[in-house]
């Protein structure tokens, strides 16, 4: 708001045709660090003493120091080592009477020429449509306001094209809808431009279907296994958008638990749409997301991009019934190998049933919920000796 209104300030003061003043050079650009001598010159009808004029720079009244009286209706102003603009529409310049009214104005335009845009990364959603987004230069577009344009051709052939849709996916992004073709590559570039120069970006080539992407999986699941402390299940459904083509698609899952910002990702879900999570802690709240790849497209041999991740759903695990401290004294030694040899092969299922492999876990589950069943058994049985 107040970009626009110093803006509309600098416009008034410059289009006013009334103007008892005329400020020179009107309107400069300049590079940070440069030195700037301006001159307010009036109107000698206006009878007024050039002694009583004086300058402000955004506002701020400049120190009597640094004018110069040039003649009987000319005052300068010497501006040292200038810093970037303030606001993007320009620094205000302003020569004032005694009175303090305005009587000239002049807009400075202080910055840096555009850096070239660089990381210029593209995707599509449909196989008919493009998005691209970039990274600008730095200082040069704090400064002064950046024109940012995105451009693209097929790469043997054709005409350039200007991409029109912007900001579609942020600031520095821009939106191809259509009329793209397939099996042809296509050459992508950003060009930037300032009131201090140009420049381009290196030239990036892609084929639209090395870069297909898809909306996340839809209708995540998460729900608990029987009776089992540390396992979840997970299910989701196939992301729509791509279901008439013809392509594959791989899956990846992160889980964390309720209290914790790290999330832990099986990255061997394959093309499967359900997953078992195993050594989980008993009794706790977890998050979980899926996300989609699609690859080999039409016998694209480059991976496809991965798809955000789905929203968070939420699931516990059942808590633990058993009973801590209890022990049978008439059958420690035996009890001792039994638990070795149980821990043993809970180990090496754990380790080759973790994750979503295809190793069938039927009999496992089996075996821990009897396990379960036993220990609650004894635990009872124990807590009323």
């Amino acid at each position: 708001m107040i970009g626009l209104l110093l803006l509309w300030i600098c416009t008034l003061i410059v289009n006013s045709l009334t103007h008892p003043a005329v400020i020179i050079p009107q309107d400069p650009t300049l590079t940070i660090g440069s030195s700037l001598t301006a001159s307010c010159s009036v109107d000698p009808d206006l009878n007024l003493k050039v002694e009583d004029l004086f300058w402000t720079l955004n506002g701020r009244r400049l120190p009597a120091e640094l004018y110069k009286i040039l003649n009987s209706t000319s005052l300068s102003v010497v501006l040292n080592n200038l810093n970037g603009s303030k606001q993007q529409s320009g620094d205000n310049l302003v020569c004032h009477g005694k009175d303090g009214r305005i009587l000239a104005g002049s807009c400075l335009y202080v910055g840096l020429p555009p850096e070239k845009p660089t990381n210029i990364t593209c995707w599509s959603k449909n196989m008919k449509d493009l998005t691209c987004k970039w990274i600008p230069g730095s200082e040069g577009e704090t400064y002064l306001h950046t024109n940012y344009t995105l451009k693209y051709k097929l790469r043997w052939y054709g005409r350039d094209n200007t991409c029109l849709e912007y900001h579609t996916m942020g600031p520095y992004s821009c939106h191809i809808p259509k009329d793209l073709a397939l099996f042809t590559p296509y050459e992508i570039w950003v060009e930037a431009s300032n009131r201090l120069g140009s420049t381009t970006s290196d030239i990036i080539t892609l084929d639209i279907l090395d870069v297909v992407t898809t909306d996340p999986p839809s209708d995540v699941h998460v729900s608990r296994v029987g009776d089992l402390e540390d396992q979840l299940s997970v299910r989701w459904s196939s992301p729509p958008a791509l279901k008439d083509f013809l392509f594959q698609d791989k899956y990846q899952i992160r889980y964390r638990v309720e209290d914790s910002t790290e999330w832990k990702v099986v990255d061997d879900v394959g093309n499967q749409t359900s997953c078992r999570l195993a050594g989980l802690k008993p009794g706790t709240v977890y998050f979980v997301q899926v996300r989609c790849n699609p690859f080999g497209i039409y016998g694209s041999k480059k991976a496809g991009i991965w798809s955000d991740w789905s929203n968070p759903t939420a699931a516990s695990t059942p808590r633990s019934e058993r009973i801590t401290g209890v022990c049978d004294p008439k059958s420690g030694e035996q009890n001792s190998t039994l638990r070795r040899e149980l821990k043993q092969f809970f180990g090496w299922v754990k380790k080759h049933a973790y994750g979503c492999s295809n190793l069938s876990i039927k009999l496992y589950d089996q075996w821990r919920v009897w396990l379960q069943k036993s220990h609650k058994t004894r635990n009872q049985v124990g807590s009323t000796r």
